[in-house]
Formats: C-alpha cells, structure tokens, sequence
C-alpha cells in the first residue's frame, strides 16, 4: 500500500531541492522554472504546509521514518531559501549605496526605516489580495484606455490615487513579459504599480501585439506607440509627460531596455516616426538582453534557433542577422543610454544571469548614467510576479530608487550641472 504522506514528502523534498538547485540544461529549464518559482517564492507557505502535514501524521501516532526524515530535509531548504529571500532586502540597499552612494538618501523623500528593510508578513501571508491590497491603499484603476487601433492588445491601464496631483507627477510604464506570445496588463507588475500609484505617481500598465500573430518587430513599435501616447495625453492623468520610466519582465524586461536604448528610432517608429519616445530611465527585472546570441552561450543560441525564430521573428538567424541585432540590447548600449536599475535572479533557468551580467558590464564600460545591479541567490524567473518576500523587498527597492531619481531629475533640470550619473 502506497504511503500518500511519504509521497507528499518526497515531491516536496523534490521540489524544495530544485527550487535550491534548479535542474541543468536548456531544455528542462521550463519544468525547472515552474517547479522552483512557485516552492521559493511560496517557501513560508510550503513550510507551513509541510508542518502541519506532519504534525498531523504524528497526531494520528503515525511515525514513518522516511517520510519524517524528508519532511525534516525540506523544512531545513525551505528555511534556507526564506533567509535567503530575506537577504534581497540588504542585498538591494547595498546595491544601490555601490551605485549611489551613501548619501543618495538624502535625494528620497524620507530616508528609509527599519521597517523598510523588514519582511512585510502581512502582505506574504496572503499574496493574492491584489485587490483588497489597491483598495487599501486608494489606487483606482482606469481600464481599457485605447493607444492603438489593435483592440484589446492596443488598450492600457492607469493607476492612480488620491495621492496624485493634478499635475506634474513622475509616470512609470509598465511592460508585461510572456516570451513575446502570451500575458496581459492586468497580470504582472502589480505590487510595484500599486505601491508607486499610492505615493502619487502616474502608472501606466500596457498590452502589445503578441507573436506569431504579429512577428517582430510589432512587440517594440507598440510600447514605442505606448510612450508616445504618454507623452501626448498623460497630462490629461495628471502625469508629467517629461518624465516617464519604464519597467517590465521576461520578455517585458527585453522591451524595457530596447525601449530605453533606442529613442526615436524610426525603424521601430512606422507611422510616427516624428515623436518623442525617449524615456528618463528603464529597470528591467530578468530580461532578455541577448537576442542575437552575440555572447556566444549555448543556451541563448538555443533560444534563438528553437524559439525565437520559429515563433517570434518567423525567420532564421542566418537569413536576417541585422534583424536579430537590431533587437538585441546587448548591441545597443551608448554613451547616451538612461540610468538603468537591472535586477536578476540567479538560479533562473529560462534567462541566464549572464545576459544581465554583460548588460550591467556594456552599460558601466560606455553610459555616462547610473547603472545599478541586483543579484539575487537562489532567485528563479518571474520571482517578483507573486508578492512573496523577495519580490516585495525588490518593489522596495526600487521605490526608493525611483524616488531618487525623480527628485535627482527635477535638480538636474534646475540645474543641469547637477548629474546623476
């Protein structure tokens, strides 16, 4: 007869191992990351439900020596992975203060408490109260607010409060990720909009045209289009249309920095070819910043051959290298490039940490900005979707970032002398 309590352990112990040490090699990267992204970003979640499951067993005097021997293994690695969790909070403050300086708290609004840095348990203990959490905070959501004559995918959303002004308040863009295929506006970065809304900024949340549907390059000419509606039309919220950052993930982080790396250009422009769509400064989370594979890793080779070129650009490498380079961030980097804030897990399985690693390096060597790295252990992809531990310490993060460089901006424009970079 089959030990269901011995099996629930054993998955569990399985699950918590991966999530430690994700399983190697290109093509288990997507059972890897599910498996791992959910068990480390939900880690007080499974421990609590691993406790419990055994305190049951020995309730009923149910004394299993493997199972009880598993359930111990995981409860030690799902403690492990929540103090490693807990150490994105020191790890970001100290990124930033590398890049900043020490002083930079003196640009913030008010400089951050211990309470900043602790873990917000409340929140963890029940991530998916998005709404109850907006309404707390006052944040009303305008939906559906066409950009685009593409229906649904040419719609975004506004997030605001009673904190924002009538006018004059920073905006931030958010860009969804889904390999370019899937996702909406309404799914991803909503811990970060939320957060930035309630302290008055002007969020803006958008669809894009998704592949194979529409091919490359209609993902970039659509955020190009977002940000030229923003320039245009976000007075009307409020926002001011001088000073807009952008944000995103996965494949959203890819657009954030080509975005932000390739103002005005007019290849990824068609039809409004004449508009502003320069942005102050960009903080993609886990992008994919090599598209072309010019880094020479396997793994991103792989990508582009197998995946890529199949479904997103519908043509080869071979045939069409200058269209592959053209998108790759990686090859984009200048002088004039905006101040960065690039966060990256490192045990993500489906974008190396070396993508982030090269950008960081490429932006440091040639931008005259500000460039801050985050590095976080045992961090899977998407691991700030969920408002777990370390995606809240990282929405934090940068909050006090943004906030520094939106009061370091408005110096900047009194007095151009007074750089951030």
């Amino acid at each position: 007869m089959v030990n269901r309590y011995v099996v629930r352990q054993a998955v569990t112990a399985a699950l918590t191992a991966n999530a430690i040490r994700p399983l190697p090699g290109f093509r288990l990267g997507v059972p890897s990351f599910f498996a791992g992204w959910l068990t480390g970003e939900l880690a007080p979640h499974v421990l609590a439900l691993t406790a419990a499951d055994t305190a049951g067993q020995l309730a009923r005097g149910r004394r299993d020596p493997l199972g009880l021997a598993l359930a111990g293994a995981s409860v030690a690695g799902l403690g492990y992975l929540i103090v490693q969790s807990q150490r994105s909070a020191h790890l970001a403050e100290e990124a930033l203060v590398e890049a900043l300086g020490v002083h930079y708290v003196e640009q913030l609004d008010e400089a951050p408490t211990p309470a900043d840095l602790a873990t917000p348990w409340r929140r963890v203990a029940n991530p998916f109260a998005f709404g109850r959490e907006r309404r707390r905070a006052g944040v009303e959501v305008q939906r559906d607010v066409p950009f685009a004559p593409y229906g649904k995918r040419g719609m975004l959303d506004i997030y605001t409060s009673t904190n924002t002004p009538s006018s004059g308040a920073p905006v931030l863009l958010h860009v969804h990720g889904g390999a370019w295929t899937i996702g909406k506006k309404e799914e991803q970065g909503l811990a970060l909009m939320e957060r930035m809304a309630a302290k008055g900024w002007v969020c803006v949340s958008v669809n894009y045209r998704l592949a194979p549907r529409n091919k490359w390059p209609a993902q970039i000419v659509d955020v190009k289009q977002a940000i030229a509606w923003i320039k245009q039309n976000i007075t009307d919220y409020g926002g001011d249309p001088d000073y807009v950052a952008i944000t995103g993930g996965s494949a959203g982080g890819h657009l954030t920095a080509l975005a932000a790396l390739t103002p005005n250009d007019p290849a990824y422009q068609p039809g409004f070819e004449e508009q502003d769509t320069s942005v102050q400064v960009a903080v993609p989370h886990y992008g994919v910043f090599d598209i072309a594979g010019v880094s020479g890793q396997r793994n991103v080779e792989l990508m582009r051959d197998l995946f890529l070129a199949k479904r997103v650009f519908e043509q080869p490498y071979a045939t069409a290298p200058e269209v592959y380079e053209a998108a790759t961030p990686l090859l984009r980097v200048t002088a004039d490039a905006p101040d960065f804030f690039v966060v990256h897990g490192r045990n993500d399985t489906l974008v190396g940490v070396e993508q982030a690693r090269q950008l960081v390096q490429r932006l440091r060597e040639t931008s005259k900005r500000s460039v801050v790295y985050v590095e976080l252990p045992h961090a899977q992809h998407a691991f700030d979707v969920i408002p777990s531990i370390r995606g809240l310490h990282i929405v934090r993060a940068i909050d006090r970032y943004l906030h520094w460089h939106w009061n370091s901006w408005r110096v900047e424009q009194a007095d151009p002398s007074q750089t951030l970079g």
